[in-house]
């Protein structure tokens, strides 16, 4: 792990070079501390795949790579994250996308082998991000990464399943993208009106990071 300065008032702490269990686990167990007991002048905590980003107020912190060794001794401290046996959450998936030849022929594979190896994988909520709660699923099949389209789509529906390289994910809005369209899901993932319940505004998503997911397989095309 490394600390590396990144512009004004922020830093960058790099976990791992790749994603994987390990990396996904020394990270929650950082933001996790780092949110019980934020340091002095923290504004926000930004997490990606392997690294996280920390922004301070300048006025407070000028200079962040000062208190490191700090932060340092208190992530050394905090408690550790162990991974979770939690329920898996199964998703209904339709896969209609209009990308699956692509995918396939791309990797050598039939379009029934792609639907089954997607569907056969029990997948890590690695992140939320790129628009409100989109999941970064991991680890997709290798042999089922796959490169971005040439040229992105300006509207993708919501709930349509992607695979952009070597992760797969599923669009939560209307929104232009570039990942390969494999199928949709039958269930909103992200819904603002469940925010209005007890369980206020989480209850907007129905995937966290560290959730774990399956996707079951449908025949039934209800869009």
């Amino acid at each position: 792990m490394k600390w590396i300065p990144y512009g004004p008032g922020a830093i960058m702490l790099h976990i791992a070079d790749r994603l994987g269990e390990k990396a996904f686990l020394i990270s929650q167990r950082f933001i996790e501390e780092l949110e019980r007991h934020p340091p002095f002048g923290l504004l926000e905590i930004v997490p990606s795949f392997t690294r996280i980003l920390l922004e301070f107020d300048e006025r407070l912190v000028p200079n962040p790579m000062a208190i490191v060794p700090d932060l340092e001794l208190q992530l050394k401290r905090a408690p550790k994250v162990r991974a979770t046996r939690s329920t898996v959450k199964e998703i209904s998936a339709v896969y209609d996308g209009p990308d699956l030849e692509r995918v396939a022929e791309l990797n050598r594979l039939t379009v029934a082998e792609v639907c089954r190896r997607h569907a056969a994988v029990t997948y890590r909520v690695y992140m939320l991000g790129f628009s409100p709660g989109f999941p970064y699923l991991g680890l997709l099949d290798r042999r089922l990464h796959t490169p971005r389209l040439p040229s992105p789509r300006t509207a993708i529906a919501p709930g349509s399943i992607g695979i952009g390289g070597e992760h797969t994910g599923i669009y939560t809005v209307p929104s232009p993208g570039g990942w390969n369209i494999i199928g949709h899901v039958l269930e909103p993932i992200f819904d603002p009106g469940r925010g209005s319940s007890p369980d206020g505004e989480e209850a907007m998503f129905l995937l966290k990071p560290g959730d774990r997911v399956k996707f079951v397989p449908v025949k039934e095309k209800t869009r």
